[in-house]
């Protein structure tokens, strides 16, 4: 049951105004209301997200002040009244999708995270920079006990994500696919790539990201600053099924829209700040399907986690305490992150 005594403090990582450091402080540890759970956070990875939030980028902008993160894994230390399917002592990662309303038309046809009424963690409600986090039980997913925390942790983002975009862009097992970006999320997108049955072409600009694309069994690389993608690729596999973008350049985008083979589809998933020019003319001569993909339902979650736990998905990460956050951020605009970097909160077993 909910705990009333006086209020704990917890360290956290806080947004007090956009384009500010983040401010490491004690704040009160979150109250545990009904249907709630409250989460001993042991790890936390870090999304380009995250770093949006702080800068206030998009139309939707945070709550403020905010404490970032939606990747918030840990130890189910408390239970508010009327959890009956999660207990304490479970293992379990706070999504993106905090929750949603369970009742309009998006929610009662699978497509939850549509939800016009959804709450995002580490956007619109707090999220997991911090040494507690409360969620509603009904959104978190549960871990299962072979899975490192730190290494589990970005498959609530960067691991449903892509995976999920891999599920809608219409492909089958033994098509080429193209993953633009081999970061955070597109070094898992290529794994489930490979874990799905689809021969991959990964496109990067950095040589030590395509080295860990061939690390992860990339059947084609591409440097985008030495050739140009979109012929390499139409000329060695003559294009795509299906391109997932998870860069965030505009660039990125028109090149992986340019090696869909006709009938194919683009995938968008990476939100630089830019729009996107789709031409009309190719994309009705050539049968070309642009898609939006956000995140994944709990059930894309659950799936994606069973991938990680059968070893066919690893993160490739770097853990780095909360404290240093900001220099993770710097780093993170300076393209210089090797796959996921994870804040580990709380190492304890």
């Amino acid at each position: 049951m909910s705990k009333t005594s006086e209020r704990r403090m917890m360290k956290a990582a806080v947004v007090n105004q956009f384009n500010q450091q983040l401010e490491i402080k004690e704040v009160p540890v979150p109250t545990v209301e009904y249907g709630e759970v409250l989460v001993k956070i042991k790890a936390c990875g870090v999304c380009h997200t995250d770093l949006h939030a702080a800068h206030g980028d998009w139309p939707v902008k945070p709550k403020l002040p905010l404490i970032p993160g939606h990747e918030g894994v840990g130890i189910v230390e408390e239970i508010g009244e009327g959890v009956t399917s999660i207990k304490v002592g479970d293992r379990v990662g706070i999504p993106w999708l905090y929750s949603a309303c369970g009742e309009c038309e998006y929610c009662l046809t699978g497509r939850e995270t549509l939800c016009p009424d959804q709450l995002n963690a580490g956007y619109s409600v707090d999220g997991g920079y911090a040494e507690y986090c409360k969620a509603p039980a009904n959104y978190i997913v549960k871990i299962p006990e072979n899975l490192d925390f730190a290494e589990v942790s970005p498959i609530f983002c960067a691991g449903v994500t892509t995976y999920k975009a891999l599920k809608v862009a219409d492909a089958k097992a033994g098509d080429w696919v193209a993953i633009y970006g081999i970061g955070g999320l597109g070094h898992v997108a290529l794994q489930y790539a490979k874990a799905m049955g689809y021969n991959v072409v990964a496109v990067d600009i950095m040589e030590d990201k395509l080295e860990l694309a061939k690390r992860l069994g990339a059947d084609l690389t591409v440097n985008g600053l030495q050739v140009d993608p979109v012929q390499e690729i139409k000329e060695k596999v003559g294009g795509v099924q299906a391109a997932i973008s998870v860069a965030v350049t505009k660039k990125a985008f028109e090149q992986a829209y340019g090696s869909v083979k006709r009938g194919g589809t683009l995938v968008v998933v990476g939100l630089p700040n830019d729009e996107l020019p789709i031409p009309i003319f190719d994309t009705v001569l050539n049968g070309v399907t642009v898609k939006g993909s956000i995140v994944g339902t709990r059930k894309d979650l659950q799936e994606s986690i069973e991938f990680a736990a059968q070893g066919k998905v690893r993160t490739n990460i770097e853990t780095q305490p909360l404290d240093k956050i900001n220099e993770v951020f710097e780093r993170m605009e300076n393209g210089k992150i090797n796959g996921r970097v994870v804040l580990t909160i709380d190492e304890t077993a």
